[in-house]
C-alpha cells in the first residue's frame, strides 16, 4: 500500500465553501443544544470535527483527572479505550495543552517513539494506513482541559491539515467543550435522581417487608414491556426509572395493615388503596419528567383494563401507559414472590392468571409482549432474585 493510499477512504473530497461550513456548525449547532444523552452529544461531537475539517475519523478523547487516564468517549472505526494520562499524542495534548500536527504519522521525527506505540502498532493489526493527524485541546468554562478532538487524514488532494482546519477544529473544541460541561452536569443531576428515585422505591417496599430487589425486578420488567410494545426508547428508559416509586405511598399506611400477615378486611382493604392516591400526591407537584412520570405509575399502577381498578375507576386506554406496564410487571413479581401474607407461587400458575386476566385486569396487548418476552423476564428475575442482595 503506497504512502497516499488510506484503506476504507477516497481522495475525492473537498474542503466546504464558507456557506457549506456555516451549514455545517448551525446544524450541529443546534443538534448538540438539543441533545441530553451524554453519549449520543459525544459522537456529534466527533461527527462535527470530521466534517469540519474534512478528516477520515475523528475521536473524541476526555481526561479522566482523578483516575489519570484519558478515555475515547466517542471515536469513528477503533474501539473505545483507556490509557494513562500521559501516553499518546492525546496524552501529550492534554498535558501541554498544544496543538499537535503531523503530515506523515510514518515519517515524523518528533513523535517517532509515540505514534510506533500507538497508530502505526494500530495500523499493523488493521491494515488501515494513518498519514496526516490533528490533536487539539478542549476547555471548560474555567479554562481546564477537559478533553481533546484527534482527527486523523485528511481527505482531499493535499492529503494534510491546514492553519485553517486548526483554526476550524478550535472553533468546534470551543463549542462542544462548553456544551459537554453543561451536559455532563444534567448527567450528573439525572443520575443523582435516579439514585435518589431507586433509593426512595426501596425505603417504600421495606416497610412491608419486602427486598428493594422488588422494584429492581419490576423497573426492568417494564422496560423490557415497553420496548415490547414499541415505545422509543427515551419513553422505555423513562418508565425503567420512574417505576421503582409505584409503591411510594406506602410510608403512609400504617404498618398493622401494611404488614397483616392475614387477609385484609373490607376497611383495611380501603386503607390500603390510599396509597396510590398519596403516591400521586407526594409527587406531581414537580415539573421534572422524572418525577412526573413517577407520579403517573404511582396513580394509576392499580387501574384495571375493564375498569374495575382503583384509586379513579380508569378503563381502557384512559389508563396511561406507563401505569398498564406497571401493573402487569408489578403482579408478576408479587406472585412470584414472599409476602408476610402468602408463598410465592409457581410460575405456571402465574402465567395461567396473565392469561386469564387478559382484557380484564391486563391491556391485552401487554399481555401478548409479556408472553412473547418472558423469557428475557425470567433471565432477570433469575438476576435480581431475592437471594441477590
Amino acid at each position: 500500500m503506497s504512502d497516499g493510499e488510506i484503506l476504507g477512504t477516497a481522495r475525492t473530497a473537498k474542503e466546504p465553501e464558507p456557506h457549506e461550513m456555516l451549514r455545517i456548525i448551525f446544524d450541529y449547532a443546534a443538534k448538540i443544544a438539543n441533545e441530553r444523552r451524554l453519549n449520543h452529544l459525544l459522537m456529534l461531537m466527533a461527527d462535527m470535527g470530521r466534517e469540519m475539517v474534512v478528516a477520515d475519523r475523528c475521536t473524541v478523547w476526555l481526561a479522566d483527572w482523578p483516575r489519570s487516564e484519558l478515555y475515547s468517549a466517542a471515536a469513528h472505526g477503533v474501539p473505545l479505550l483507556r490509557m494513562p494520562m500521559q501516553a499518546g499524542l492525546a496524552g501529550h495534548c492534554v498535558t501541554t495543552g498544544k496543538a499537535i500536527f503531523i503530515d506523515d504519522a510514518y515519517r515524523n521525527e518528533e513523535f517517532k517513539e509515540v505514534l510506533e506505540n500507538g497508530a502505526i502498532a494500530m495500523d499493523r493489526k488493521t491494515g488501515y494506513r494513518t498519514k496526516s493527524l490533528m490533536v487539539i485541546p478542549f476547555r471548560n468554562n474555567d479554562g481546564e482541559i477537559t478533553g481533546v478532538y484527534q482527527a486523523i487524514n485528511k481527505l482531499t488532494d493535499e492529503e494534510h491539515f491546514s492553519k485553517k482546519d486548526m483554526d476550524y477544529l478550535t472553533l468546534a473544541a470551543s463549542y462542544a467543550g462548553k456544551a459537554l460541561e453543561s451536559a455532563l452536569l444534567s448527567h450528573e443531576i439525572e443520575e443523582t435522581q435516579k439514585e435518589l428515585i431507586f433509593t426512595i422505591g426501596k425505603i417504600g417496599e421495606s416497610r412491608s417487608k419486602e427486598t428493594g430487589n422488588h422494584v429492581k425486578r419490576v423497573a426492568e420488567y417494564s422496560y423490557i414491556l415497553a420496548l415490547g410494545l414499541g415505545l422509543p426508547q427515551k419513553e422505555a428508559e423513562l418508565l425503567k426509572i420512574a417505576s421503582p416509586m409505584h409503591d411510594i405511598g406506602k410510608v403512609a399506611i400504617p404498618d398493622e395493615v401494611l404488614n397483616k400477615p392475614g387477609k385484609l378486611n373490607e376497611a383495611e382493604f380501603d386503607l390500603m388503596k390510599t396509597h396510590a392516591a398519596i403516591g400521586y400526591g407526594l409527587l406531581n407537584k414537580s415539573n421534572r419528567e422524572i418525577l412526573k412520570a413517577a407520579a403517573i405509575v404511582a396513580h394509576q399502577h392499580h387501574e384495571r383494563w375493564n375498569g374495575q381498578g382503583y384509586p379513579q375507576g380508569l378503563k381502557g386506554e384512559d389508563i396511561h401507559i406507563f401505569g398498564r406496564i406497571t401493573a402487569l410487571a408489578d403482579v408478576f413479581d408479587a406472585l412470584g414472590s414472599d409476602r408476610v401474607y402468602k408463598k410465592a407461587w409457581p410460575l405456571e400458575p402465574i402465567i395461567a392468571l396473565i392469561r386469564e386476566e387478559r382484557g380484564r385486569h391486563f391491556d391485552p396487548q401487554i399481555v401478548d409482549v409479556f408472553l412473547s418476552e418472558l423469557p428475557k423476564l425470567l433471565e432477570i428475575r433469575k438476576q435480581y432474585s431475592d437471594d441477590v442482595l
